[in-house]
């Protein structure tokens, strides 16, 4: 197998030079450079790109931290930016936090990610008031995807979750309905990243437009999971009357939603309308009206972001001015309007 150093001796000139010829640095003179471009020629000799990186000072990695490996926006996001960065020819060091605060911690103060990688990518990932310093401090390219804590000096790639959710309520209150319920986020979870806050300031914010009275009974904590939505609603029926129609913070609580309501034997959307936020995989499958935010696109915009400011630092980030991506709402067969409940009439004896 050739090597450097016989690429050297063929050449005449050092190990140093040939790894400067070859990597296109200009402190090379053009004579200087084609003989050893020839004599790599001859013997065969390819750098190797991760040589040539950590000749550089480059790791040619970029680090993406998750909350949440498994849940269906966050692997949808890595995957788009992982496949842009690899295309470009980044790997990617996949950071997964597991939900757990500590953890997020340990990668942050401990400089895990000093001298590993050239990037970093944060996803909904929250900060605290001490986080900054040390996130700062690694001197590194970076850039947030959607909600999270915003970072001096890195762009953000993300929707406007106080939108979406108002789009979704305003469907449901244009349909007519007047009883809608919200399952909304556990704000006691280790990670607890600013969505489910801000999609429920979107959904009171359009019952209050509406002249409709916010009720601490229709709104309930749940999992950002199938499951979780399960559990929620089955608290939800054993309220009493049901709603006419639930605004779920995620589709996979939208879908956990419909299992109980139809495991009761509600009919949706005759009894009970379902809408969601995502436009899931499954979303179409199941019938689900949604309100789709660009999950991939923001994967591969904060990878395009961060390849970018590596590769052209003196350009601009690309895409959005301010980074914000638009959301549509899409109607499916889970919404409908409500419909008319006739009081059972009293036996008369």
């Amino acid at each position: 197998m050739t090597r450097i150093d016989d690429v050297a001796r063929l050449a005449g000139v050092s190990t140093a030079t040939v790894s400067r010829a070859l990597r296109g640095l200009p402190v090379v003179s053009e004579r200087t450079r084609a003989r050893v471009t020839q004599a790599a020629q001859q013997l065969g000799y390819v750098a190797s790109p991760h040589a040539s990186r950590l000749a550089g000072g480059r790791t040619g990695a970029v680090g993406v931290v998750v909350p949440r490996i498994t849940r269906w926006f966050f692997a949808t996001v890595v995957e788009a930016a992982e496949e842009t960065l690899y295309q470009a020819g980044w790997d990617v060091l996949l950071y997964n936090l597991g939900g757990h605060e500590q953890t997020r911690r340990r990668l942050l103060h401990t400089q895990a990610l000093n001298k590993r990688v050239d990037a970093v990518m944060l996803v909904a990932t929250p900060l605290q008031a001490d986080d900054f310093a040390d996130v700062v401090g690694l001197r590194l390219p970076g850039v947030t995807v959607s909600a999270g804590t915003p970072v001096p000096g890195w762009p953000s790639i993300r929707i406007d979750d106080v939108a979406a959710a108002r789009t979704a309520t305003d469907h449901l209150l244009e349909l007519g309905h007047t009883r809608i319920a919200h399952l909304t986020g556990d704000p006691f979870d280790e990670l607890c990243f600013t969505t489910p806050f801000d999609r429920r300031a979107g959904f009171q914010a359009g019952l209050l437009a509406a002249g409709l009275p916010i009720d601490p009974n229709l709104e309930l904590e749940s999992e950002l999971t199938f499951r979780g939505g399960e559990l929620a609603t089955e608290e939800l029926l054993s309220r009493g009357q049901p709603p006419t129609a639930i605004f779920a913070a995620c589709d996979e609580i939208a879908m956990g939603a419909i299992r109980t309501l139809r495991s009761r034997g509600l009919r949706v959307p005759e009894d009970v309308s379902v809408i969601g936020i995502d436009d899931h995989d499954l979303a179409a499958a199941v019938g689900l009206t949604t309100v789709a935010q660009p999950a991939a696109e923001q994967g591969r915009l904060g990878a395009i972001t961060l390849l970018t400011e590596l590769l052209h630092p003196s350009t601009d980030p690309p895409g959005p001015a301010d980074g914000m991506l638009p959301t549509q709402l899409v109607v499916r067969e889970s919404t409908a309007p409500p419909r008319v409940r006739v009081p059972t009439a009293r036996r008369t004896r």
